[in-house]
């Protein structure tokens, strides 16, 4: 009947067609060469076998083929012979792939090119078949297109082999991508359920003592549904046991064969009337499985269980691969966690320990500022109950000696509480040009008794060295530190040098020092003694820190050389190896002011010459004994004196009409007024206004980062009487 087809349908053409363009010749060869000789038309293999002939006229929307071609679209044979249309054999294309079909044929005929497709028609056994079909279309005299005649080819055998291969490479694709372990067993089943076009497949653990598989995601065709996530194997029939022995299961009817003939009703339900299971052991045991379902009967052949073999091994080599690298990742985030927990363990501990070796030390100064200020409040009170004697005794000859003792007790007293106020870095500074060589000078025969005969000491002054704005008397008490620590650092002797030097800092050289670029003059201190290690060297600065034994020293100094550097504008930086001895160095800005020869002495009050005019002084303190000294020395020297004791008093009186040359204020004052705001207020109703600060402690926001302003003088408590009337003359000298 084949022949006959052929036969009939190149009768059929040899008569003259209806517009021709080509010659009878001509399409008889063509056709000659579509039957005998189909590979030098197709890009197929040449052993790709004919399957049938058709000719399709358009006109008359009839197609008639030969048997085989009929067979192979679901049509009977003598019906084709007579000629059906086309939408009969459409029915037997793949709905995924039917559309495309139509496409290129509509194509052929507008275009009137050559008809030339690759497409799925249902196969035997329940499976898609690939086929390629050709044609030529033929066209009447007019040009219109009449017939479409051409022939299938089978390619089943090639083109599953090209999708195992294509499958296989965006396999090794996919298993790169990143992603859990979760994304690559569904990235896998994705590809294989597309490669050999089922219903579902998936890829899951296995748990063999439980005999269930569990399955995060699993690739699904259009209308299927996704399993449960856990399933037991016996529950749909009993080739678990062949799954343990390490056997594929491969079932292309559950209702026949007799693992699966009594649970095919729920296999149904599952969309798995055929199925592929492909376990995968490790060491001998069972522990996951490649599925892939079908929702009709179909015949699984070999090369597709290959390719689910070899997918298998791949997607369990990358799953597990990719799960170890998780794990690890997990696990070195949880080191981390565990690290970064015992670190801050460690650091707490560390600060508990640093915080009792700080209480420790506080204890120790408490102690010895107790020890000390208790002896000096014994001599003090001592020597006013002396007094009070020798007074009812009418011994008043010895009263002098009883003065000078309670004196030099509350002059030490004060420098304690100095002390004290540095290291809190909250002193007031009291800021004066000052020459620092001539400083050094001065200061050249007490260093060199505090550091002992074992120890040079050597002084290099730099020429022409610049002034600075700093508090002498702080400054002093740093060298004077800086100098002991060098001695404490030497104990068999050595050589210590104080050096000075300008200092021109740019960018560079201020960025690692933390100053800004500008003039500045160093005082520096060195020694050739044991030196520091990098780990001491960062902590240097930190109160309370200190590598000396036990009792020999409380960890403030550098702390306070630090505070009065920084308070002054400027910095400290230690220089130092190990065993090669340390240098530090005080950086304090350039002052372009001339240095004063303040020479005139604080003169006893006895002496003490009376002002002339008679200014007028505001005086406003809290401390009632306080308010009432200062005003009884101002008052002898011939001061006019007002009084008030809190800052709304004061302004009271500024109200009220009184316009005073001179305020004395203490800084801290009760209520919602500190000296500092009484100050400014009265400054800004009278601009002239000098203003004397008396205070024992003041914050920098109070006085103003320890600099303190044109026209204003401060004075420490505890003062001398002296002392403050020598600062009202300076301040009343000014006007």
């Amino acid at each position: 009947m084949l022949g006959q087809m052929a036969n009939s349908l190149i009768e059929v053409k040899a008569r003259p067609l209806r517009g021709c363009a080509q010659p009878l010749r001509k399409y008889r060869v063509r056709n000659a060469a579509m039957t005998e000789q189909p590979s030098a038309t197709l890009r197929h293999a040449p052993d790709s076998p004919p399957l049938g002939r058709w000719d399709w006229d358009i006109l008359a929307d009839r197609v008639t083929s030969d048997a085989g071609f009929a067979r192979l679209y679901g049509v009977a044979p003598d019906k084709a012979a007579a000629g059906a249309p086309i939408a009969e054999f459409f029915h037997g294309i793949s709905p995924q792939d039917l559309p495309r079909v139509r496409a290129a044929i509509a194509r052929s005929i507008a275009e009137a090119v050559p008809f030339e497709e690759e497409y799925r028609v249902a196969g035997p056994g329940g499976r898609w078949r690939w086929v390629a079909a050709q044609g030529r279309v033929d066209r009447d005299d007019s040009g219109r297109v009449t017939h479409l005649p051409g022939i299938s080819f089978d390619i089943d055998a090639r083109k599953r082999a090209e999708l195992r291969l294509t499958a296989l490479v965006e396999l090794g694709d996919r298993l790169r991508d990143p992603g859990d372990a979760g994304d690559l067993a569904l990235a896998a089943a994705r590809v294989l359920g597309n490669a050999l076009d089922v219903s579902r497949a998936g890829y899951g653990t296995v748990d063999p003592v439980a005999e269930t598989i569990t399955t995060e995601r699993a690739f699904c065709a259009a209308g299927i549904s996704a399993l449960p996530a856990v399933l037991h194997f016996r529950d749909y029939g009993s080739y678990i046991e062949d799954l343990k022995n390490g056997v594929t299961v491969a079932i292309a009817d559950v209702r026949e064969d007799d693992r699966t003939r009594d649970t095919a009703e729920g296999l149904r339900e599952l969309a798995a009337m055929s199925f592929i299971n492909m376990p995968v052991t490790e060491q001998g045991g069972f522990v996951a499985l490649l599925y892939l379902n079908h929702a009709e009967p179909r015949e699984w052949l070999d090369d597709e269980l290959a390719l689910v073999r070899e997918v298998a091994e791949r997607t369990r080599d990358a799953v597990e691969r990719r799960r170890a690298e998780h794990e690890l990742a997990t696990l070195n985030e949880r080191l981390e966690q565990e690290v970064e927990a015992r670190t801050a363990a460690l650091m707490a501990a560390e600060e508990q320990l640093r915080q009792a070796h700080k209480m420790e030390a506080v204890g120790q100064l408490t102690g010895g500022l107790a020890h000390d200020f208790n002896n000096l409040l014994t001599g003090i009170s001592g020597a006013l109950e002396m007094m009070q004697v020798r007074v009812a005794q009418g011994r008043i000859g010895e009263l002098d000696r009883y003065v000078a003792a309670a004196q030099g007790a509350a002059r030490r007293a004060a420098a304690l509480t100095h002390r004290l106020l540095a290291f809190s870095r909250r002193q007031t500074l009291d800021p004066r040009p000052t020459d620092v060589n001539r400083l050094v000078a001065g200061m050249q025969e007490l260093i060199h008794r505090t550091l002992g005969p074992a120890i040079t000491l050597e002084v290099v002054g730099a020429a022409g060295l610049w002034n600075t704005l700093v508090d002498p008397n702080q400054l002093e008490n740093a060298l004077l530190n800086l100098c002991i620590n060098a001695r404490d650092a030497m104990p068999d002797g050595g050589r210590v040098t104080i050096e000075t030097a300008n200092k021109w800092l740019d960018e560079r050289a201020a960025r690692p020092r933390d100053l800004p670029p500008g003039q500045y003059l160093s005082l520096c201190v060195s020694d050739t003694g044991t030196g520091m290690t990098p780990e001491v060297q960062a902590r240097a600065f930190d109160p309370f820190y200190t590598t000396k034994p036990m009792g020999e020293g409380t960890g403030l100094g550098l702390s306070m050389i630090y505070g009065f550097a920084r308070q002054s504008g400027g910095q400290v930086r230690i220089y130092s190896e190990p065993g090669d001895g340390t240098t530090v160095c005080i950086y304090l800005p350039r002052h372009h002011g001339s240095v004063d020869d303040e020479n005139e002495a604080t003169l006893p009050l006895d002496q003490a010459q009376q002002v002339e005019g008679m200014p007028t002084v505001l005086v406003v303190d809290d401390e009632p004994t306080v308010r009432m000294l200062v005003i009884e020395v101002l008052d002898g020297l011939g001061y006019t004196v007002l009084e008030a004791g809190d800052g709304a008093g004061a302004l009271r009186m500024l109200d009220s009409g009184i316009r005073p040359d001179l305020l004395v204020t203490d800084v801290g004052l009760p209520g919602q007024m500190n000296g500092r705001q009484v100050a400014d207020a009265a400054l800004a109703r009278f601009p002239t206004l000098r203003v004397l600060f008396i205070t024992g402690y003041a914050e920098n926001a109070v006085i103003g980062n320890g600099q303190l302003d044109p026209h204003v003088a401060l004075l420490t408590k505890p003062f001398t009487m002296e002392g403050l009337a020598a600062k009202v003359r300076a301040l009343l000298a000014e006007s």
